[in-house]
């Protein structure tokens, strides 16, 4: 390789990051160029933004929203499989009903438990897919599978094939925002935000929604205060040469432009973030109606009240996760659901209803999704004495927003709760309507990688029309 001279450097390579700023625009134009005028990459969307919630570890369905009297019938009772199917960290015990009473609410007549009053006072606004069924029980595949489509790392996530089919709504803020749980980052770490082998500009940026600096090294730090706009403006000016040299010399990495991209969103989020990111804004008693003000439910609150204002200042897939890996403080309940279940429920419960109010009265029900989920169910099986186990078969999902159908349910799980039966649905299906809500076919939104022609749903997948309006 021809090294670069002083001169070279210095005088050929004026243009900076003002060449950065062009490429970047033209792409966008090029890429604008292949959407139709009304917004989607196919056809007309319903949907501009997302917002998912994701209930990590395994979310019960037969203690949350499926109903199942046969186990109270049953309870005791040693009906389970006499060898330990995979995934399963030990041997299925006997039948358990649920410990939490179950009522109907709505027109829908939803069965609901007692864990989520709040959220089921609106289930008449919700489509609920009730026979979603994961390849596995294993807790880092099915993470994987749920938001990226595939069992393996290395494969972009949902939130980075939006980005990448859509590109953003607003130039001062990122396309795709993850708020993790502050107590530790999900099963597969990143992965489960990553883009994969999409540019790297597509991922996800993770926020800590409860830090005092939740986007760190936005401003310079207090101890170095010779940072001026003067000398940021003469480094960047030089960096700019360097990084475009070095651009042209490795024309097939992404890695440094996606960077030099994030660095120009940094430097525009200095005027925008600030606001965006303070959640004191808002009155004192939306405030308490997200929870903020009981220690249970302020950091979820907290989370979901950003990730409104973020929706409504143009970010257009917002990530939220409750609990992180390991064997605490989610929604693995292999201990006790009599235990373990509760906190986590009452955890989400009333900031998950205030959102969806508060959504609809910025009037961002318009042309927003909600998408609750996790990423699979549990057993009917007792595991000890009164904790469930991992379980693929059947767990439920819901639905909430533009395009979408309320008071309709999609599917049956068995008498059990312990597999789909009737219209089963899976990620893929999920992924699909979703995207069709965005304006986009899933069968079309493919990148060659290692010459296959890869797609966020593989080759499986149907646009699940009964929970469509």
């Amino acid at each position: 390789m021809q090294p670069v001279s002083r001169r070279d450097l210095l005088g050929g390579m004026a243009g900076g990051f003002a060449g950065v700023a062009m490429a970047d625009m033209l792409a966008r134009d090029a890429m604008a160029e292949t959407r139709p005028a009304h917004g989607g990459l196919h056809h007309r969307p319903k949907v501009r933004r997302v917002i998912q919630l994701f209930m990590n570890g395994g979310a019960s369905p037969m203690d949350t929203y499926d109903y199942k009297p046969a186990l109270e019938k049953l309870h005791g009772q040693n009906l389970g499989p006499k060898v330990k199917p995979e995934g399963f960290t030990g041997m299925p015990g006997a039948m358990m009903k649920s410990p939490f009473p179950f009522k109907q609410y709505g027109q829908s007549g939803r069965w609901v438990s007692s864990m989520f009053p709040e959220q089921a006072k609106l289930v008449d606004e919700m489509a609920f897919l009730m026979a979603m069924q994961s390849k596995t029980n294993v807790h880092g595949q099915g993470a994987y599978l749920m938001t990226t489509g595939f069992t393996l790392p290395g494969f972009p996530c949902m939130g980075a094939w939006i980005s990448y089919a859509l590109g953003n709504i607003a130039d001062n803020l990122p396309t795709f925002v993850v708020l993790p749980d502050p107590r530790g980052l999900p099963y597969n770490q990143q992965g489960c935000f990553s883009s994969g082998f999409l540019p790297a500009s597509h991922q996800g940026m993770i926020v800590q929604a409860a830090a005092s600096n939740p986007i760190p090294d936005l401003f310079p730090a207090k101890p170095y205060p010779f940072t001026s706009k003067q000398s940021d403006g003469d480094g960047l000016d030089l960096l700019a040469r360097l990084n475009h040299a070095h651009m042209l010399n490795h024309p097939g990495d992404s890695r440094l432009a996606s960077r030099l991209a994030s660095y120009e969103l940094a430097a525009r989020m200095q005027t925008s973030a600030p606001e965006a990111f303070d959640v004191s804004r808002e009155p004192a008693l939306l405030r308490k109606a997200y929870g903020m003000e009981e220690k249970a439910t302020e950091d979820f609150g907290r989370r979901c009240l950003l990730a409104c204002r973020l929706v409504e200042r143009g970010v257009r897939f917002v990530q939220v996760w409750s609990g992180p890996q390991g064997a605490s403080n989610n929604w693995d309940n292999h201990g006790s659901i009599v235990t373990e279940l509760p906190p986590m429920a009452h955890s989400i419960d009333r900031p998950i209803a205030t959102l969806l109010r508060d959504l609809k009265s910025r009037g961002l029900d318009e042309d927003t999704l909600v998408v609750w989920t996790t990423e699979f169910g549990r057993t009917p099986f007792q595991q000890g004495s009164t904790g469930r186990d991992h379980n693929g078969g059947s767990f439920v999902s819901w639905l909430w927003g533009a395009g979408i159908k309320g008071g309709v349910s999609f599917g049956e799980s068995d008498e059990w709760g312990y597999q789909a039966a009737v219209n089963k649905t899976t990620g893929y299906d999920m992924h699909a309507t979703i995207l069709h809500l965005l304006g986009i076919d899933h069968t079309r939104l493919t990148v060659r990688q290692n010459g296959i022609d890869r797609r966020l749903t593989d080759v499986h997948g149907q646009v699940i029309d009964a929970v469509l309006a």
